[in-house]
């Protein structure tokens, strides 16, 4: 298993597996044994088969929209956004509506080109969890993820942009 930093900066096992889009004729196979994240379309499409389990997540790629699951994002207890490279910026969009909008409030996940320099900007749209390209250090995790102590605009995890806050 890979592992898994936190929004606090410690690391920890990931217990979960991602699951791969099945090839065009091929089902799904949904390990028995883990925790697995599956793609999301494919979960809406099965959704009474996995509805209630705390087993089963869903992870987006960076081109598709949250839009399809905005009633039933909380049902939900992991959402994983893939990057599937450090230069594609949509997964950004993608936790900021997933949160903002549709209110999402359990683990929101980072997958894939994760890079140590992105960190601290998918904390502020709303990220609680990554997972590093496996070439990157995880262990210099924690400073990324706390590099500059205040931010200057309105995000997820401030309401006011710096201005606003240095005024009151």
């Amino acid at each position: 298993m890979p592992d898994l930093i936190t929004l606090d900066g410690s690391i920890r096992n990931d217990n979960w597996v991602v699951v791969s889009r099945p090839a065009e004729g091929e089902s799904l196979a949904v390990p028995d044994d883990q925790a697995a994240l599956i793609p999301a379309d494919l979960w809406l499409a099965g959704h009474e088969h996995y509805a209630g389990r705390d087993d089963i997540g869903v992870w987006f790629d960076s081109h598709e929209e949250p839009e399809a699951l905005a009633d039933k994002v909380n049902e939900l207890p992991v959402i994983a956004v893939n990057f599937p490279k450090f230069s594609d910026g949509r997964g950004y969009s993608i936790a900021r509506l997933l949160r903002e909008r549709f209110g999402y409030r359990n683990e929101l996940r980072a997958i894939g080109d994760v890079l140590l320099d992105q960190l601290q900007f998918m904390k502020r749209c709303g990220f609680d969890t990554y997972v590093l390209r496996a070439d990157k250090d995880i262990n210099k995790a924690a400073k990324c993820l706390n590099f500059f102590s205040q931010g200057y605009q309105a995000a997820t995890d401030t309401d006011e942009p710096l201005f606003r806050r240095r005024a009151s």
